[in-house]
């Protein structure tokens, strides 16, 4: 297997955990999406609050973050040994604290490969501009 084989099905496969993810907020599955996250997990939101992996599972069994609707594209995947980086946007309806939001942002996650295992180790959005959405 050549490293270009390597890192193209790297990155399928960290497309289809991205998919995931986000399919697990959506569903509600925490489970689903703890299995996905690292232990350190860093998981920043569009207003400048950071959740670690507990308190962002806190929130979402609380039902403080509901997730109605999440579009995701991806510009890149950049690999480079055992990290992986997810370029792209993360569009949403969502009900954070009680009121109902439409989110567009420029986003970046970062995989990291943990003993084998490609977990989320961070997450961090940034508000696009009206003139751009």
């Amino acid at each position: 297997m050549t490293a270009d084989n390597t890192t193209a099905e790297t990155v399928a496969t960290i497309r289809t955990l991205e998919d995931a993810r986000y399919a697990a907020v959506i569903a509600g599955d925490i489970d689903a999406f703890t299995a996905l996250a690292h232990p350190e997990l860093a998981y920043t939101h569009s207003n400048a609050e950071v959740d670690t992996l507990d308190s962002y599972r806190d929130k979402l069994r609380s039902g403080f973050y509901v997730y109605h609707r999440i579009d995701h594209p991806v510009d890149r995947i950049t690999v480079v040994g055992d990290a992986a980086v997810v370029f792209g946007e993360m569009h949403a309806d969502i009900t954070a604290g009680g009121v109902r939001k439409t989110l567009a942002n420029r986003c970046m996650a970062v995989w990291v490969r943990d003993n084998g295992t490609w977990l989320l180790l961070g997450y961090q959005p940034t508000v696009l501009p009206e003139e751009v959405r």
